[in-house]
């Protein structure tokens, strides 16, 4: 046997010992994710939380003996007396308005009033819907029976909706208590999140690509849930100063609207309509009017001043990634889309940089 074939048969032993073992870990990889796909949102909303909170962890910690456990434990108990406070109240409410509409209809004593003429007038629209309203004013029953498939459909569709924010709740309360168990290993997750870290990208770029991935999940937090926050009490001041019936429960719609990036005005403008309808035109519902408005927009000032501080990368990045994540991922994509877009967008311009003495004014064209 010639030298040039032991040397081909070699590699080629070599190249199907490669492949193989590519193979086996490509199949174990593969089949570790098919185990653990059902609780990977669990997961992911568990670090998030834990990252959230964990500042506010070492605070309370440094104050009660640095008790990591304690701190965690009281961190997840009072959250979790947090979040039934709103789900206590939505449930309440649901029940008690599908009773009402129950009762109404078995009484017969529902009853639509009839249509004002300049419905018709509306552009497009307005014949259509005056049509329909003046039907079910005269003959609801009727009505009801001939839309029936359609009216099947949506509280169906309106079911699947409620079904789908009281698992959202369940997935929120399950994911806060095993956040918890993560701010009691919080030093040991740091360290592990590290030597991933510098495992994938070198020990230059690790350390940094932690704390943007740690302050761009911080920073979506202020910038999302602290302004729809903010938002929500100053809506529910003014409903509940107005006497706006279900304030509280439309003040809760106005927070969930802020975390997904819907505008108040879809709740602010109907409640103005209300209070005009039935108060009248005075002083004091257009001084409603204006507050309400302008708390349903202020969202549009706080962005800009919020969102992105403390993120070593352009604000418009962190805004960009935080609603294509949200159309693309919904909720949860509210915070990897950011934190992906972030870690795209530093490794991009550190690729950049990262040239060769002679080849070009390297660093000249970074821009974070």
């Amino acid at each position: 046997m010639s030298p040039k074939s032991a040397s081909d048969q070699q590699f080629s032993r070599n190249l199907l010992d490669v492949l193989i073992r590519a193979g086996l870990v490509a199949v174990l990889t593969i089949y570790c994710y098919l185990v653990f796909r059902p609780f990977l949102e669990l997961m992911l909303w568990s670090m998030i939380l834990a990252v959230m909170l964990y500042p506010l962890q070492r605070r309370l910690a440094a104050r009660l003996g640095h008790h990591e456990g304690r701190t965690a434990s009281l961190i997840v108990v009072v959250g979790l007396l947090i979040l039934m406070v709103p789900i206590y109240l939505l449930g309440t409410s649901l029940v008690d308005s599908a009773q009402q509409v129950m009762e109404t209809v078995r009484s017969g004593s529902l009853h639509i009033p009839p249509p004002s003429e300049s419905v018709a007038n509306w552009p497009v629209i307005g014949q259509p819907v005056h049509d329909f309203w003046q039907q079910a004013a005269s003959d609801l029953s009727g009505s009801i029976e001939k839309y029936r498939p359609q009216l099947r459909e949506l509280l169906l569709g309106l079911l699947g909706k409620i079904a789908g924010i009281g698992t959202g709740f369940l997935l929120f309360i399950a994911a806060l208590i095993i956040a918890g168990i993560i701010m009691a290993f919080g030093e040991l997750g740091h360290r592990s999140a590290h030597r991933i870290a510098v495992r994938i990208v070198g020990p230059e770029r690790g350390e940094p690509l932690v704390e943007l991935c740690t302050a761009t999940i911080r920073t979506v937090a202020q910038g999302v849930l602290g302004i729809a926050f903010i938002q929500m009490l100053l809506v529910g001041v003014g409903f509940v100063l107005m006497g706006v019936p279900g304030a509280g429960l439309l003040a809760l719609a106005v927070l969930l609207l802020g975390i997904i990036q819907v505008p108040a005005t879809l709740i602010t403008v109907p409640v103005i309509v209300y209070v005009f309808s039935s108060e009248g035109a005075s002083l004091t519902t257009i001084v409603f009017a204006v507050y309400s408005i302008l708390a349903g927009l202020v969202d549009n000032v706080l962005k800009p001043l919020l969102l992105g501080r403390g993120v070593d990368v352009p604000m418009p990045v962190v805004l960009i990634g935080a609603l294509g994540g949200m159309v693309a991922s919904g909720i949860l994509g509210l915070f990897i889309g950011p934190i992906v877009l972030a870690v795209g967008y530093r490794l991009f311009w550190q690729w950049v940089d990262d040239q060769p003495a002679g080849d070009g004014s390297g660093g000249t064209g970074s821009a974070g």
